[in-house]
């Protein structure tokens, strides 16, 4: 008989009727039966000596958590890694977990064994003593109660082992799943600097910095990282490109043994424990303040000497290319100080100043906020006489503000060489008066006398006048002369007219 083919109005339905069931199929805990692991004794649900050792579900070998249960022989159900598994505590959860991922993945049956003897103690120790007929109260003596039975020559090791084992895990901390990063800064010097990693001891990780290298390495990643470690670190100057405090920042990514396990079941049969995968978890941290930009600035100058003072013109540059910023955009300042020095003829040019002069004068010069590098003029004081002067210009970080030294390198000094030709200057002393050779004019208001004739030597010499003052004598006689001549004259003249 031939069928009509279906309607299509009726595939959307069967389509999501499809998607349902295999979605439940997708999400459903996947089963498989489980295998003989490693280990001793008959692999059989119920047996006079029962299996030692390991169940094999896929890859994983898994240890039982139900003492006196039956073996799993049946399809096992792998439920994942679980924190709650049959009201197991976390310690109960951390100590079987060190031992099936530590020692547990193993094809030694002694070894594998020993890890299932010792599970089932953290467990239940009391059923793991007696479900098989054992009265005592040492557990020792039940595993040689069973393995006599199973595997006699192997009974000592299997002790042993198993004891050493039990011991080492019940000495397994609850893991601690989280923790800190922390950045720490050098206040000397701000390029250096420390990261404190807290976590759980057994925590691994791998950390990144930003704007930072680790010191031991030089390079920004460090992998095997643990819990409790101090790592130094270093962060250039270079960090900023702009000069303004700049800030580490470092990530982690980390992870650590579960106070869980990998829970497997059987219906009616044991429920199993596998290796958990570990906790992870990831921090960050960052510097609690910005970290100041560091560099190493420079001075070159030229001086002269204009109206009796010392006038130099001072630029000031940084050689890493880059002037640091304060947070409010500005530059920082930095003052500078000069030592005057004066000697009494040019001095040699040296790298350190000579111990018996002293400083006859100060110059100082702080930059400007709104301009970092460029070129300032600075004079002294009125200089003090004649003489050669030369300046010697330095910066020191002890000598800037509290704000400011973290900018420089720790120790820096930087000092100009003594008696540079551009820092050494001459006063001249003054010229001395020079002496004048004209004739000294004679007094205003007075005439000058009459022209007479010379009077005979030897009458000269009869008045005892001096050589040295013949003309002056000369011309007195002369006038003397000239007068008497005129007085008789005229008196001569009044008796001849005379009535």
């Amino acid at each position: 008989m031939n069928h009509p083919p279906p309607s299509f109005r009726r595939l959307p339905a069967a389509l999501a009727l499809l998607a349902v069931l295999l979605g439940s199929l997708a999400v459903a805990p996947a089963a498989q039966a489980a295998e003989r692991g490693t280990g001793f004794g008959t692999w059989a649900p119920l047996s006079r000596t029962g299996w030692h050792g390991s169940m094999r579900v896929g890859d994983v070998h898994t240890y039982c958590i139900h003492p006196g249960l039956p073996v799993a022989t049946d399809a096992t159900t792998d439920h994942g890694t679980s924190s709650d598994v049959n009201g197991l505590s976390p310690q109960q959860l951390a100590s079987i977990n060190h031992l099936v991922t530590t020692y547990g993945q193993t094809d030694d049956p002694v070894q594998a064994a020993s890890v299932g003897w010792a599970v089932k103690a953290i467990v239940d120790r009391q059923t793991t003593l007696h479900s098989w007929g054992y009265e005592g109260d040492d557990l020792p003596g039940a595993i040689d109660w069973i393995m006599r039975r199973a595997s006699p020559e192997n009974s000592g090791a299997i002790q042993e082992r198993t004891m050493r084992y039990l011991a080492e895990a019940e000495a397994v901390p609850v893991p601690r799943v989280g923790g800190t990063l922390a950045l720490g800064t050098d206040e000397a010097d701000p390029t250096r600097g420390s990261l404190t990693v807290d976590v759980d001891p057994a925590a691994t990780g791998t950390v990144r910095l930003e704007n930072a290298v680790f010191a031991d390495t030089g390079t920004s990643v460090h992998e095997n990282v643990h819990g409790g470690e101090v790592h130094p670190i270093i962060a250039p100057a270079s960090s900023s490109d702009d000069g303004r405090p700049y800030t580490v920042h470092a990530t982690g990514s980390f992870t650590v043994p579960a106070a869980a396990v990998r829970f497997y079941s059987t219906p009616g049969q044991q429920e199993s424990a596998g290796p958990a995968d570990p906790e992870r978890f990831d921090l960050s941290a960052a510097d609690a303040t910005p970290r100041p930009v560091q560099f190493s600035p420079r001075l070159e100058t030229t001086a002269q000497v204009a109206e009796g003072r010392f006038v130099d013109e001072v630029t000031v540059s940084s050689p890493e290319g880059v002037w640091p910023r304060r947070g409010d955009g500005s530059f920082v300042p930095i003052t500078a100080t000069a030592d005057i020095y004066r000697t009494g003829a040019w001095p040699a040019e040296a790298a350190e100043i000579p111990a018996h002069l002293t400083p006859v004068s100060h110059l100082s010069l702080t930059t400007d906020p709104a301009l970092g590098a460029g070129t300032y003029t600075v004079r002294s004081a009125e200089l003090h006489g004649p003489g050669v002067y030369t300046a010697v210009w330095r910066i020191d970080r002890e000598a800037q503000d509290a704000a400011v030294s973290p900018h420089l390198p720790r120790g820096y000094l930087w000092v100009e060489r003594f008696a540079s030709p551009t820092q050494t200057e001459q006063v001249a002393p003054p010229a001395p008066p020079t002496a004048s050779t004209a004739p000294t004019p004679p007094p205003a208001g007075t005439p000058p006398l009459p022209p007479s004739a010379p009077a005979p030597l030897a009458s000269l010499a009869a008045t005892g006048t001096p050589a040295t003052a013949l003309p002056g004598a000369i011309g007195v006689m002369t006038t003397a002369g000239g007068l008497a001549a005129v007085a008789w004259a005229f008196a001569r003249r009044r008796r001849t007219l005379r009535p």
